[in-house]
């Protein structure tokens, strides 16, 4: 019964979100948007640059000037994850049986791995709004370090109530921070932090904010997702 409601409410929150994105003023049809090109055309001029402080153009424009569209983004994997854990979560869940044994060699290599991976990742997120990386495909390197643990040793479960705290938490930060912009500022997540020196790692104001709080909410989710697939309910 449970599986069941939580696969209808994934398929309703899906039918609101893309009724809400057909052709409304917010979102009208694919190529038919009123906006002059010579508007659009300055806030992609890298002479912008020094606006927003950041060395990569592509995180000023996607988590700068279209910051809700990267929200709505975040949204979507929350709604995935909901619904994977509705249909597949249970009180009383053990790790599924591997065909496979692994032996101390890959048990150990891998928590040396865990790691490597987990700081590269930091190194990513840490970095995105001067390099091409950030929250997105850090938070997924997070949750691949996660899952090499489940492979590499069949008696792993990781701590999942803590992951969803931490995913509920950062959720919850990348909107206040978006509605601090409405109160320091003009509009919502807009960048009310000093741009300060492009290239220096405290720079871009509030974007290497966000994309800590993405890395952290994408990470944790995908790690619920694993978590979920590699689990099953015990046998009463």
């Amino acid at each position: 019964m449970k599986n069941l409601f939580g696969f209808l409410i994934s398929v309703t929150l899906g039918i609101f979100m893309i009724l809400a994105l057909t052709n409304t003023n917010a979102f009208p049809e694919f190529g038919h948007a009123s906006i002059d090109n010579r508007v659009s055309s300055q806030y992609l001029n890298i002479d912008n640059v020094e606006e927003v402080g950041s060395g990569n153009i592509v995180t000023a424009i996607v988590v700068g000037y279209r910051g809700f569209d990267t929200l709505g983004e975040v949204t979507v994997l929350f709604i995935s994850a909901l619904g994977v854990a509705f249909m597949l979560s249970s009180p009383k869940q053990k790790r599924i049986d591997l065909k496979f044994k692994p032996n101390f060699m890959l048990r150990v290599g891998s928590k040396i791995l865990f790691g490597i991976i987990l700081v590269t990742s930091f190194y990513i997120i840490l970095h995105g709004h001067l390099t091409p990386g950030g929250g997105f495909p850090g938070g997924a390197i997070i949750a691949s370090s996660v899952l090499l643990l489940y492979l590499a040793d069949d008696k792993f479960r990781s701590n999942i109530k803590s992951f969803k705290i931490l995913e509920g938490v950062a959720g919850s930060l990348f909107v206040i921070i978006g509605l601090l912009g409405l109160v320091f500022a003009t509009y919502f997540l807009q960048n009310f932090l000093p741009a300060g020196h492009v290239g220096e790692l405290l720079s871009a104001g509030i974007i290497p904010i966000i994309y800590i709080l993405i890395g952290l909410k994408v990470g944790s989710e995908i790690a619920g997702i694993v978590d979920n697939f590699l689990t099953e309910e015990e046998s009463a």
